[in-house]
């Protein structure tokens, strides 16, 4: 497949995705779990006809070790969600899984004893900065919400805001430490990301089984949302399973796009598409859906995203990509 075509299916799919997304959480804040299943069942059942091949084909890494990395899969989405839940705005939440390479870096160096340049130290530092100066005026705009004569309000706010914040953290955490170890297991048995989008998505499946009571009760309340007529077939449904039906595929595709990217083009390139695709994401979730976002929120936000830039040395890649271009180009020309 062209790489044209892979970074207009990243864009269009994770764009959109977002869209939908936003769409669900601001009617039913707690829906996540909901959501979440939702893609895991389509990815699972599509990864068990196309890639597992009806359950014939044997997985090329053992099954113990997709059992861990699950069990850190699954619980960084379920935590993930339910930081939206506790009064984390969805912008805040985009801005703070985007510091995963502070995590990363701290868990290679703890874990695995690397050692980075002072450019990466330097990247790490912004990233930092600019997610601890959203953190902080997200703080100042939850603890100015209501009027003085509702401090108990505002105490409880701030509290649940807080233990989002806690949510989000661990989670950003468990994530870098899954990374760590799928990178120890692609060392050892080789690059197999379909087999582990599979697994990662059909194993989780019977954990949500702890999760059913809500699960279903959400799906209730989707089922009694006001009617909607597909365009084109002319289906009428439920908006909010609308939603989740376009979340599902939307998402698909995002996943989809961002593997045939990595087999298609330099890890530069992709690095640079997911990158531009969050910044994209953020802007139009702040200016459609009017989210609450201050000067400070973003200079916090181009921290992380120059930040995110300077550890994926784009500066330094750049400037050869460009040399040979426009040798190509004079070569053209003789």
């Amino acid at each position: 497949m062209h790489p044209g075509l892979a970074v207009g299916l990243v864009f269009g799919g994770c764009c959109s995705n977002v869209v939908f997304l936003e769409l669900l959480i601001r009617e039913f804040p707690g829906c996540g779990n909901l959501i979440t299943f939702a893609q895991f069942f389509f990815i699972a059942i599509e990864g068990f006809i196309f890639e597992a091949n009806f359950g014939r084909k044997r997985p090329t890494i053992p099954i113990r070790y997709y059992l861990i990395m699950v069990a850190m899969f699954f619980t960084v989405s379920v935590v993930n969600n339910y930081a939206l839940n506790l009064n984390i705005a969805m912008p805040l939440h985009m801005i703070f899984r985007s510091g995963s390479l502070i995590a990363n870096m701290a868990l290679g160096i703890i874990i695995l004893k690397k050692r980075y340049t002072i450019s990466k130290y330097t990247s790490i530092a912004l990233v930092s900065l600019g997610i601890f100066t959203c953190t902080f005026m997200s703080a100042k705009q939850v603890s100015s919400m209501s009027s003085p004569s509702e401090d108990e309000e505002n105490v409880s706010a701030f509290i649940w805001w807080l233990l989002g914040i806690l949510a989000l953290t661990f989670a950003l955490l468990m994530s870098a430490r899954m990374g760590i170890f799928q990178e120890t297991l692609y060392k050892r048995f080789g690059k197999h990301s379909k087999e582990a989008l599979f697994y990662n998505h059909a194993l989780p499946i019977p954990g949500f089984l702890l999760l059913a009571p809500d699960i279903y009760r959400h799906a209730l309340l989707f089922s009694q949302s006001e009617p909607f007529q597909v365009p084109v077939i002319g289906l009428t449904l439920p908006i909010m399973w609308f939603y989740l039906i376009m979340n599902i595929i939307t998402q698909y595709v995002c996943i989809r796009g961002v593997f045939i990217l990595t087999t298609e083009c330099t890890s530069l390139t992709v690095t640079l598409v997911v990158t531009l695709r969050k910044f994209i994401s953020l802007i139009f979730s702040i200016l459609y859906f009017r989210n609450p976002f201050t000067a400070w929120h973003w200079i916090g936000t181009l921290f992380v995203f120059v930040g995110t830039l300077m550890y994926t040395e784009v500066w330094n890649n750049l400037g050869p990509l460009l040399d040979r271009k426009q040798k190509k180009q004079e070569e053209k020309q003789e």
